[in-house]
């Protein structure tokens, strides 16, 4: 059973009325994928940012509003894509399995 954090990560003092929020959780079988990279791409596929899960397979990025693609690299998987909207006032909350 996963040990994370019911509802996902903490938003604890960030001001979420003032931010695009995109967070979320990397599974395989229902278990968290740590030491995996969760790449944030702009509507034409372009990089924007890229940051690593935490070991509980946690990440969090904070976009502009519209639509991203959030690209996952594991391994021992291929590569995942999941689209995401974001939007200022909002956190977007994705589960991605591998």
């Amino acid at each position: 059973m996963c040990g994370a954090t019911e509802g996902g990560l903490s938003l604890d003092g960030i001001d979420v009325n003032k931010e695009a929020v995109v967070q979320g959780q990397v599974l395989r079988d229902g278990e968290p994928v740590g030491n995996a990279y969760v790449r944030l791409l702009d509507r034409t596929g372009e990089f924007t940012a890229e940051v690593p899960t935490s070991a509980s397979g946690h990440f969090r990025f904070f976009a502009g509003d519209g639509e991203w693609t959030l690209r996952t690299l594991a391994p021992k998987a291929d590569p995942v894509d999941h689209q995401v909207k974001a939007a200022v006032g909002s956190v977007a909350e994705v589960s991605i399995a591998i």
